[in-house]
């Protein structure tokens, strides 16, 4: 069962790294800077949006980008010290917010200690069978007098042997650290597709041990999400089959790809209904979306239906403003940027964006239906969708319309004459008689109707 509070979640995703400009190389050798206190004014901001929910990218000591870990008990020298994130959790949670951080338990650096060792005393190192298919007698790409396995081919990520139960007592003791310490309410499990599912399962056992309400999330990017999500393994996992037919459907006039996605994991007889996947139309591995999407218009309905989708919705740092990025063949600085808050929030690329999102955030916690409630696909069209969110609180239709000019959208629904009121434009209102009306969409946006 998913934790209450993770039904209920917007999250707002922070790679901070990458947003307080740190260097891409630790120094090991360099002083600590402090600049996880810069996130504070972060913190306001998410809130002012709308999020409750802040999920901070990897903060735990490590050689370049984050996934190359080094140390699980210590924070990146880069970013601060273990003080200076105690006190931005205790931040997050008194704004009534949560966290979670990011657990790379696939693999890690080849700075990690017990790596080291193995690179140091080779056959006679005691951390030898902590990593997954060491061969000696063979030579690395690296050039060292053993092989190993890394993450997908990249040597510089060595992937760890989750088997040993040593490696699993070192891992899960600074879960428990993460949790005593700093408080966090879940992770983010990076590469969980590549995760030993029997680790998955013993690391929510003991997370569930630990807190009933503790929240798992896995990255995921292929296959069945019901492998992950299941009460054994993880409560949630990223959803890449809607986050392409997100942008795609806008950028192609074709509503009917998202729809498919949609309808397929949570329409009647949905292979993923009862689940809240982690829905993003952005993140810190892909383009920013309006980059994408080329035409910032688009971003309306885009977020619109993020908002009113199935699942948990997620905001990745200055994509609220309708930042551009696009990942370079050996960079991802320009998708992980340094963000000066004042500086973006007074010369946004998309000015309107932010009220806009704030909204859809506040009528999202205002209405169960969004939050928890039953889909029904009712209509789609090229440039126009429409799909009922159902509860206990009520019935609301959303429709949609991509075109840049209004649209009219015939509707048949089962219900009695009811008068139906719009939740986000107030003011129209529709006649439903018969089981059907027609709607006047504004262009390039929607409309959240409330039946009765």
């Amino acid at each position: 069962m998913t934790p209450n509070w993770a039904q209920n979640a917007i999250f707002y995703h922070i790679y901070p790294l990458g947003l307080l400009g740190a260097p891409d190389w630790n120094d090991c050798q360099a002083s600590v800077h402090h600049r996880l206190n810069e996130l504070v004014p972060w913190v306001n901001h998410s809130h002012a949006l709308g999020a409750n929910a802040i999920y901070l990218g990897p903060v735990f000591q490590s050689s370049s980008h984050g996934y190359d870990t080094v140390d699980y008990y210590q924070v990146d020298r880069r970013l601060g010290d273990n003080q200076d994130l105690k006190r931005f959790a205790e931040v997050v949670h008194s704004r009534g917010m949560r966290l979670v951080l990011d657990g790379v338990f696939n693999h890690v650096g080849r700075d990690f200690w017990a790596f080291r060792d193995l690179l140091d005393h080779g056959e006679r190192s005691s951390y030898r069978d902590w990593f997954h298919a060491i061969r000696f007698g063979e030579r690395s790409p690296k050039g060292d007098p053993f092989n190993y396995e890394g993450w997908h081919g990249h040597t510089s990520l060595v992937k760890l042997n989750l088997s040993n139960p040593a490696v699993r007592e070192h891992l899960f003791a600074a879960v428990r650290l993460w949790l005593e310490e700093f408080g966090i309410d879940g992770l983010r499990l990076d590469a969980a597709d590549c995760v030993d599912r029997d680790f998955l399962q013993a690391l929510r056992r003991f997370t569930s041990g630990l807190r009933e309400d503790f929240w798992l999330m896995g990255e995921v990017v292929h296959g069945d999400y019901r492998q992950w999500v299941n009460p054994e393994t993880l409560h949630s996992v990223t959803n890449y089959e809607c986050y392409k037919g997100l942008y795609s459907s806008l950028l192609d006039g074709n509503y009917f790809e998202i729809a498919y996605a949609l309808n397929r994991q949570f329409g009647e007889g949905g292979v993923y209904r009862g689940n809240w996947l982690y829905n993003f139309v952005d993140n810190h591995d892909v383009d920013r979306v309006a980059s994408k999407l080329g035409e910032s218009s688009l971003l309306y309905p885009l977020y619109l239906l993020l908002f009113t989708m199935p699942g948990l919705p997620s905001i990745y740092y200055g994509s609220e403003w309708g930042l551009l990025g696009e990942k370079a063949p050996h960079s991802d600085d320009a998708i992980r940027p340094a963000l000066d808050l004042d500086q973006v929030a007074a010369h946004p690329p998309e000015g309107g964006l932010v009220k806009v999102i704030a909204n859809l955030a506040s009528l999202r916690q205002r209405w169960e239906a969004l939050r928890t409630g039953d889909y029904h696909q009712i209509a789609v069209h090229h440039h126009q969708m429409a799909f009922l969110r159902e509860s206990q609180d009520g019935c609301l239709l959303v429709v949609l319309n991509s075109a840049p000019e209004t649209a009219e959208l015939d509707i048949s629904l089962s219900c009695a004459p009811v008068t139906a009121e719009d939740l986000l434009n107030p003011g129209y209102q529709v006649l439903i008689k018969n089981g059907k009306t027609t709607i006047s969409i504004p262009p390039l946006w929607g409309r959240i109707l409330k039946l009765g």
